[in-house]
């Protein structure tokens, strides 16, 4: 019984081989982010269709050569190794671009949240202010209130410049 682990204990690290295999999921994401953009280039597809190119005239025109015995099986099981890898680093790499696109979709919808919530406030300011211009004297107001001053200001003076100075 004492040899049985405990459930309730973690367990320790092992120095086998899956210490060695662990990876940091941030390299090897970065690398098959690399893969995976390599493998989308016209470069790629024009280095590999020249070496499929000189692979068939090798295989068709240099015959006596016999550098590869079986022609063409060779070529499958190099597109087949290629395509094995590839897959999952490109799947890889649309994980990882799914994962940004959703972190930036979150940051997008809180700035949009927070745009509009200024917006309301700025809206609401507007009306508070419009209500407030609204209760002031307007511009034409105070102009014929002054004017009518003026005036009445102007006859009040010359009536009492005439009581004063009886000769005008």
């Amino acid at each position: 019984m004492a040899d049985t682990p405990r459930l309730d204990v973690p367990r320790g690290r092992t120095r086998g081989v899956t210490s060695f295999l662990r990876l940091h999921p941030d390299a090897v994401g970065q690398f098959a982010e690399s893969i995976a953009r390599f493998l989308g280039t016209g470069r790629f597809l024009t280095v590999q269709t020249i070496i499929v190119i000189v692979w068939i005239t090798l295989n068709v025109a240099a015959v006596q050569l016999r550098w590869d015995p079986y022609p063409f099986i060779l070529l499958n099981l190099a597109f087949s190794t290629q395509a094995a890898y590839a897959a999952p680093l490109i799947l890889l790499a649309q994980n990882r671009q799914a994962d940004r696109d959703r972190v930036q979709a979150e940051e997008d919808r809180a700035r949009a949240a927070s745009t509009r919530a200024d917006t309301e406030y700025l809206a609401r300011e507007l009306a508070s202010l419009r209500v407030a211009v609204g209760e002031l004297a307007t511009r034409d107001f105070i102009r014929s209130e002054l004017n009518r001053l003026t005036s009445d200001d102007g006859d009040d003076r010359r009536e009492r410049l005439r009581r004063r100075d009886p000769v005008t």
